[in-house]
């Protein structure tokens, strides 16, 4: 099916910027990242401000490892987004990207700045769509624990509380910092929060 897509976009024009993009999320999902860099780059020399393909070129370097790049891209994407919810996701995936560099508090400000311009930022799943979201990070257990602290501190303590069991059955092993954590303070009398407390979760 994919390889169809691919083969359909190359009919069209060599010279649009949106089916270069297109062609590049079909390489993607086919894991080709030569393939799909390429049709990104070629869509943004055609559109300079053609922010989809720039967020995608950062998923690109993102998916190598090559984290400092990615965040390059995300910050170039970030200055000529006009939409709200495109932004949203731009902050998420820098967010990301500074998460996997282990720069933390950087990556929770821009996290924080996703869930403002759209609160469900973080309960979308990729449709692969125009503009990828980049959700694959290698310490999942402390990413949904730092997603957990951005939803308690925004007072939606039911996905806090959701996103907290899923960062202790991935084995989030800093349970003392349930009790520490400031952004958990209004949630320590609920019943909830003292089962997951209490309980030991199966570690997936």
């Amino acid at each position: 099916m994919l390889f169809r897509s691919v083969d359909a976009f190359h009919e069209g024009s060599p010279k649009d910027p949106v089916l270069l993009n297109k062609t590049g999320i079909a390489y993607h999902q086919m894991m080709q990242f030569d393939s799909a860099l390429k049709s990104y780059q070629q869509a943004v020399r055609l559109k300079k401000d053609y922010l989809e393909a720039i967020n995608n070129i950062g998923t690109i370097y993102y998916a190598r490892k090559n984290y400092r790049r990615s965040i390059t891209y995300y910050q170039r994407a970030i200055k000529i987004a006009p939409q709200q919810e495109r932004s949203a996701s731009i902050y998420s995936n820098l967010g990301t990207s500074y998460f996997a560099r282990k720069q933390y508090k950087a990556a929770a400000d821009a996290f924080q700045t996703a869930l403002t311009l759209d609160p469900d930022v973080f309960e979308h799943r990729s449709s692969f769509g125009v503009m990828l979201e980049e959700r694959n990070v290698e310490e999942r257990a402390k990413y949904h624990y730092y997603v957990a602290k951005l939803y308690a501190k925004n007072g939606r303590n039911e996905l806090a509380l959701q996103y907290l069991r899923k960062a202790l059955e991935e084995g989030f092993k800093e349970r003392k910092l349930l009790e520490k954590d400031p952004e958990f303070a209004a949630m320590r009398d609920m019943q909830e929060f003292k089962d997951l407390l209490a309980l030991e979760p199966r570690v997936l």
